[in-house]
């Protein structure tokens, strides 16, 4: 039921999209007219078979159309929210392109005042778009950052002091991103020397046949303690099992509602991971509560989650820091109002009564190959001592 009603606000909105800079920039019956026409319902196409197949095909097929498809959707995307912008300024000027019809031009080839207003704004909204765009496209596939952030916490044992986690999410591996993406976040995480590596969800979309090569050089990961792994939402949707399963053979530990202890130059604390929120709707549910069993209360206790969301549980269950990926920042600006409402955060450190969280922006992207006010990035967070 979903998917027909998300195919037909699509709709709509490319109906919208056709009328502004189709059907009111050109005349009817005319060669510009059929040649937009027949482009904008390719690549309304396009865009739908990324959506529905990309992750149901081998990768090598779909990146045939998820490119193009996906590279449409951020386009789409900022096409409607530049064209709708540009109504308040339509308005205004409505009046002035009342003022001599299209009937009264001597001149064949002359065209109306609303026409030139039309044409006038399909051109601004263009123009701005590539630009922004093109400009997300080059961040979205550039190297992540590595952000470094220091984080106290209450009960820390002192000698634990300075333990450094590495905070992965989001690599989102399938038909765009493969390998070579994989191997230049190893190569920046090992190039941190992190004490314990944590991927914090939605490593893929795709299968583990299609997507074992991608997803090898995580084997190379290289910390004090190990690397360990709690599913996204992304995972439950191309079957999470066989992930869970295969990830061992990488050198990866899944943390499934556990946790381990971390031992740090004597001062131990807690490691616990939870499946993801999702995880529920697949007999699966995330439970903060069974990972942390059994705890010693006065020990520190990091919880890896994939959604902020599930911090009122790691709250509830006097967690003293939270890490999370999921939100990409918003990935595209301003969607990250969205993701806020959703998930009651967006990007960066915040403090939720007694629990901190941390949420990366993650280092992948998913959809379109663009991110617009949200780079990808790989957290290194530090362990302090109150």
């Amino acid at each position: 039921m979903f998917f027909f009603v998300a195919i037909g606000l699509l709709a709509l909105v490319h109906l919208y999209l056709w009328k502004r800079l189709v059907i009111d920039t050109t005349r009817a019956g005319t060669t510009a007219r059929r040649v937009g026409t027949a482009v904008l319902v390719a690549l309304a196409l396009l865009m739908v078979a990324a959506l529905a197949l990309g992750t149901r095909l081998n990768p090598d097929i779909a990146r045939w159309f998820t490119w193009p498809g996906y590279l449409w959707l951020a386009v789409f995307f900022y096409l409607l929210l530049a064209l709708l912008v540009l109504e308040l300024p339509r308005l205004v000027l409505l009046p002035w392109t009342r003022k001599r019809p299209a009937s009264a031009d001597a001149s064949p080839g002359s065209v109306s005042r609303r026409v030139v207003l039309a044409r006038g704004a399909a051109a601004v909204a263009g123009v701005t778009v590539a630009g922004l765009v093109g400009y997300g496209t080059t961040v979205a596939l550039g190297p992540p950052t590595v952000t470094r952030v220091p984080i106290t916490l209450r009960r820390l044992d002192p000698r634990a002091a300075g333990c450094r986690i590495a905070l992965i999410s989001d690599l989102h591996l399938g038909p765009i991103l493969g390998r070579s993406f994989t191997e230049r976040v190893v190569d920046l995480v090992n190039a941190e020397r992190p004490d314990v590596v944590a991927l914090a969800g939605d490593l893929v979309d795709g299968d583990v046949a299609d997507l074992a090569d991608a997803a090898a050089p995580l084997a190379r990961l290289r910390s004090s303690y190990g690397t360990f792994y709690v599913t996204g939402n992304h995972e439950y949707y191309v079957g999470y099992r066989q992930w869970v399963e295969y990830v061992p053979s990488l050198g990866i530990r899944p943390l499934r509602n556990e946790r381990v202890e971390i031992s740090h130059n004597g001062g131990v604390f807690d490691l616990a991971g939870i499946n993801d929120a999702t995880g529920y709707q697949w007999q699966d549910a995330g439970d903060v509560g069974e990972a942390v069993a059994g705890r010693d209360p006065s020990r520190a206790v990091v919880l890896v989650a994939h959604q902020p969301v599930d911090v009122r549980h790691a709250v509830r269950h006097d967690v003293d820091l939270m890490l999370a990926g999921h939100t990409h920042g918003g990935q595209l600006s301003p969607f990250e109002l969205i993701v806020n409402l959703q998930q009651g955060a967006v990007a960066g450190f915040y403090q939720v009564e007694d629990t901190k969280l941390y949420v990366t922006r993650g280092a992948g992207f998913w959809g379109p190959p663009v991110r617009v006010g949200a780079p990808p990035d790989v957290t290194i967070v530090e362990l302090r001592a109150a």
